[in-house]
C-alpha cells in the first residue's frame, strides 16, 4: 500500500510466490503516470519497495493476506521519489535529526468522521444514523456498535486504541489511537480511514471524513498533538506558560507564522473552508492558549512533563497525513531555529471577542485558493534539507488548483436560489 498526493490509499495485490528476494530488496515495478500529480507517461516506471516493519495480517480477508506499506523509489536513481508523501515524511524526520534539535517528533491525530445511512440499493445519503451529541450513550448514540467493530478491527492491526466516543454533531464520531513518529502515525491514519469506511460499509452505513458534509452543524476536524524528544527527554516540557519550554513556544511561533501556507496541506480541499468559518467551534484564530478550545493551538493540561505537548486544531482528516505531519514539523522547526516567539497567550473566549479585538488576531486561510497562494509565496521553510522540493510543491499546487477550478466551474444550488429569478 501507498498513498497518492491527495492521501488516497492505493494498493497492489501480489501472490506470495511472486514475492521473491528481488521484490523485497529492489522493489516492484508499477506505472507512476497513472497516479494523479506524479510522473509523465514518458517516464512512468516507478518502484514500490516494501517496508517489512509495517507488515500486518489483514483482518478482513478469509484467506491469509499481509498488508505492507511501501516506499516509492525512482528506478533510475534508486532514491526516494520526491513526490512520494511517505518519503517526504521520512525526510522531515531525517531533517529533524540533522538539525540537532531532537531525534523524534511525535504526532497524535484525533480524526473525526460522520456515519450516514445508505439507501436500500446501497447508495450513500446525507441522512445521519442518529441525533445524538457529545459523549451521548446508547440508545441515543446509534453508532456505538459500529465504533466497537472498528476498534476490534484496528486492534487486530496492532493499534493501541485510547478512546472512542460520539462527537458534537449528529452522526459524528471520534476514535483515538496512541501517538507515534511521523511516518508510523501517518501509516496508521491511512489504515484508520480505510478501516472506518470498510466496517461502516459492512454494517450498511457510509463513513466520511469530509470536513463539512452538513450545513448548519459542526464539521469534522483532526486535532494534531505534537512534541519533540531528544534522547528520551521531552523537549516541550518546561517552566513557561502552560508548562512548556521555550522550544515548544518557538515551535508554536513557527506554526502560526506559516499557518496559511500549512493550510494547503492540513486543509487540502475546497470543502475544508466551509468548516473553517466563525462559529461551530471552528479554530480559525491563530492564537495559542492553555486548555482554551477556542484557540487554534491549545496546550492540553497534563501533570506529567513527559506528556507536555501542543495541539494544533485547524487540520482536518482529509489531509494527506504524511504531507500534513511533515509540513507541520518543518514549520515548527523553523520556529525553533529562528526563535519565533508566538507572543502572548490568548486566555479569553476567542469566539466572543469584540470586533475590534478579534480583527487584531490573524486567522487561517479563508479558501483553498488563498492557501495555495500562500504556499506559493511561503515555501522556503519546507524545502530545507530537500524535504519538500520545489518541483513537488509546484506539482501539488497544480493538482489542487485543478480541484478549485472543478468546483468553481459547476453551478451551485445556492446560486440558483440567489440568481435564477433575476
Amino acid at each position: 500500500r501507498f498513498t497518492d498526493p491527495r492521501g488516497k490509499l492505493q494498493h497492489l495485490a501480489m501472490c506470495a510466490h511472486a514475492m521473491d528476494e528481488d521484490a523485497f530488496n529492489e522493489g516492484i515495478m508499477f506505472d507512476g503516470s497513472s497516479i494523479a500529480g506524479w510522473k509523465a507517461i514518458n517516464e512512468s516506471d516507478m518502484l514500490l519497495v516494501p517496508d517489512m516493519e509495517t507488515a500486518v495480517m489483514d483482518p478482513f480477508t478469509a484467506q491469509p493476506q499481509l498488508i505492507i506499506f511501501c516506499d516509492v523509489k525512482d528506478p533510475i536513481t534508486g532514491e526516494l521519489y520526491e513526490r512520494d508523501p511517505r518519503g517526504t515524511a521520512a525526510k522531515a524526520e531525517a531533517y529533524l535529526i540533522s538539525s540537532g534539535i531532537g531525534d523524534t517528533a511525535f504526532f497524535g491525530p484525533e480524526a473525526e468522521f460522520f456515519l450516514f445511512m445508505r439507501t436500500e440499493d446501497g447508495r450513500a445519503t446525507t441522512k445521519t444514523h442518529d441525533n445524538a451529541g457529545y459523549f451521548d450513550l446508547a440508545p441515543a448514540d446509534l453508532g456505538e456498535e459500529c465504533r466497537r467493530e472498528i476498534v476490534i478491527a484496528l486492534e487486530k492491526l496492532g493499534f493501541e486504541i485510547e478512546a472512542a466516543h460520539h462527537e458534537v454533531a449528529a452522526g459524528q464520531h471520534e476514535i483515538d489511537f496512541k501517538y507515534g513518529n511521523a511516518v508510523d502515525t501517518a501509516d496508521k491514519l491511512s489504515t484508520f480511514r480505510f478501516v472506518v469506511r470498510k466496517v461502516a460499509r459492512d454494517m450498511g452505513l457510509h463513513a466520511t471524513f469530509m470536513p463539512k458534509p452538513l450545513v448548519g452543524d459542526n464539521g469534522s476536524g483532526m486535532h494534531v498533538h505534537q512534541s519533540i524528544a531528544k534522547d528520551g527527554v521531552n523537549l516541550f516540557a518546561g517552566d513557561g506558560y502552560g508548562g512548556l519550554s521555550d522550544t515548544a513556544l518557538y515551535y508554536i511561533g513557527g506554526i502560526i507564522k506559516h499557518a496559511k501556507a500549512l493550510n494547503a496541506f492540513t486543509n487540502a480541499s475546497t470543502n475544508a473552508y466551509k468548516r473553517l468559518v466563525p462559529g461551530f467551534e471552528a479554530p480559525v484564530m491563530l492564537a495559542y492558549s492553555a486548555r482554551n478550545r477556542s484557540a487554534s493551538i491549545r496546550i492540553p493540561y497534563v501533570s506529567n512533563p513527559r506528556g507536555r505537548r501542543v495541539e494544533v486544531r485547524f487540520p482536518d482528516p482529509t489531509a494527506n497525513p504524511y504531507l500534513c505531519f511533515a509540513a507541520l514539523l518543518m514549520a515548527g522547526l523553523d520556529g525553533i531555529q529562528n526563535k519565533i516567539h508566538p507572543g502572548d497567550a490568548a486566555d479569553k473566549d476567542l469566539y466572543d471577542l469584540p470586533a475590534e479585538e478579534a480583527a487584531a488576531i490573524p486567522t487561517v486561510s479563508g479558501s483553498l485558493e488563498e492557501a495555495l497562494a500562500a504556499l506559493e509565496a511561503d515555501r522556503e521553510f519546507l524545502t530545507r534539507g530537500g524535504v519538500f522540493t520545489n518541483e513537488m510543491i509546484d506539482a501539488y499546487i497544480e493538482l489542487k488548483n485543478g480541484e478549485v477550478e472543478a468546483v468553481n466551474s459547476v453551478t451551485h444550488p445556492v446560486e440558483f436560489a440567489l440568481y435564477y429569478s433575476c
